[in-house]
């Protein structure tokens, strides 16, 4: 998986492209943790992001969770597929998704 970000002030968006597997979702939530102090507004843009495993639905939750604290999340352009998998487990009622 590859992850762009590009950051404004306070905004933070980053463009998720590839497989969001298990060894992925690791370095995911490291991106995170290193970027998400003092950004008040995340964007995942999920255009590109072809697959998500368990570990990362784990990491958009812990994104979510973190961000819900300092300000907003939310996933944009988010596949088919991987809709999919976050209405099967119900994280499209916990995760803020635009089309």
């Amino acid at each position: 998986m590859e992850i762009k970000k590009e950051q404004n002030g306070t905004s933070l968006t980053m463009v998720l492209s590839g497989r969001l597997d298990t060894v992925a979702a690791a370095d995911f939530e490291k991106e995170l943790e290193a970027s998400l102090t003092g950004v008040e507004s995340l964007v995942l843009d999920c255009a590109e992001l072809t697959y998500v495993a368990s570990s990362g639905l784990r990491a958009f939750l812990m994104a979510q969770k973190r961000m819900n604290k300092q300000g907003s999340m939310k996933m944009l352009h988010v596949q088919e597929a991987v809709m999919e998998v976050l209405s099967m487990t119900g994280f499209d009622d916990l995760l803020t998704i635009e089309k």
